[in-house]
């Protein structure tokens, strides 16, 4: 059967997106061939699925001018693409459904942000499930089908990025076994911070381990951990794709709530998610490789969240 084109459009968070990789090849395996609109940064983290995905520009017209050309695209390899339902917007902003409209496209997505009108069909959303079931129900919902979500992620990487990633651990002289840290958590949840306070003590307790830590910060975030975590093994620069290759070497991963947490998960790294306010039946990493400490509205310390890393390590 020829593949039938499908724009879809991701969310904006990196976390969120890897969440939705399920739901994506859900929708590839049912006979759907990708079309994926997002932020730059999406493109070299899903390149080893092999899905095409296109930077969203900033101004609405342009996010309209390129939908509308992968909308003519579409209907080179498919007659009948105008035909049908086109489109799925995983994201529940007004802006997302009202782009997909003035392109023409006859998109799917959840009834929020009062776009019902400018879907073609909105689906009501079920609240306080995890985040990567919502997408998941929502690509079942499009195909007209019930089945119940993987239990990993199975993300994958190419064998370049897995190369550049080995390459740049044998360059920091990092050995086998080691620790990633991720003590950076963009934005909030729920107006409160989603960063563990006891963080940068617990990393010299961990050091303490003889194993090597290893951190690659986002743009921006080195200051943080040659100020708070001296010691730390730095691997900066290190894009979305090799960034999956090197937690997929990595003994363990340890991390506040942020997308590499879910990056790690997604290729089957051993996780401790460090959570705070963030609610795990909600957003925490997906798969059997992952560990939770909580004690909300507290903070795990330093000595719980070592036991569990001794644990995990031995």
């Amino acid at each position: 059967m020829t593949p039938r084109p499908l724009i879809v459009r991701l969310r904006n968070w990196v976390g969120d997106v890897i969440l939705g990789v399920p739901a994506l090849q859900l929708l590839q395996d049912h006979g759907f061939e990708l079309q994926l609109v997002g932020a730059r940064w999406a493109g070299p983290l899903l390149a080893g699925q092999g899905w095409c995905t296109h930077a969203r520009p900033g101004r609405l017209r342009d996010r309209v001018a390129q939908l509308r050309a992968l909308r003519e695209q579409a209907r080179t390899h498919d007659p009948g693409f105008d035909r049908r339902e086109n489109a799925l917007v995983l994201p529940t902003s007004f802006s997302g459904a009202l782009e997909m409209r003035l392109a023409g496209l006859k998109a799917v997505g959840y009834a929020q942000e009062a776009r019902g009108p400018l879907l073609r069909r909105a689906e009501p959303i079920t609240y306080g499930g995890h985040a990567l079931v919502s997408y998941w129900e929502l690509a079942c919902r499009f195909l007209h089908l019930q089945a119940p979500p993987p239990e990993r992620i199975a993300l994958k990487t190419l064998p370049a990025d897995a190369a550049r990633a080995d390459a740049v651990l044998a360059a920091h002289g990092v050995r086998d076994g080691f620790v990633v840290i991720c003590p950076f958590a963009g934005g909030l949840f729920e107006d409160q911070d989603k960063t563990w306070p006891a963080f940068a003590q617990f990393t010299q307790a961990l050091l303490q381990c003889g194993r090597d830590v290893v951190a690659c910060p986002g743009p921006g975030e080195d200051a943080i951990i040659t100020t708070h975590h001296p010691g730390v093994k730095l691997l900066s620069g290190v894009d979305l794709g090799a960034y999956g290759g090197v937690l997929r070497r990595a003994a363990l991963v340890v991390s506040n709530d942020t997308g590499p947490a879910h990056l790690a998960a997604a290729v089957d790294a051993p996780v401790l998610s460090v959570l705070g306010p963030t609610k795990p039946e909600q957003w925490a990493p997906w798969g059997p490789s992952v560990r939770v400490v909580r004690r909300w509205p507290g903070w795990p310390t330093v000595d719980e969240v070592m036991a569990q890393v001794e644990n995990a390590l031995a």
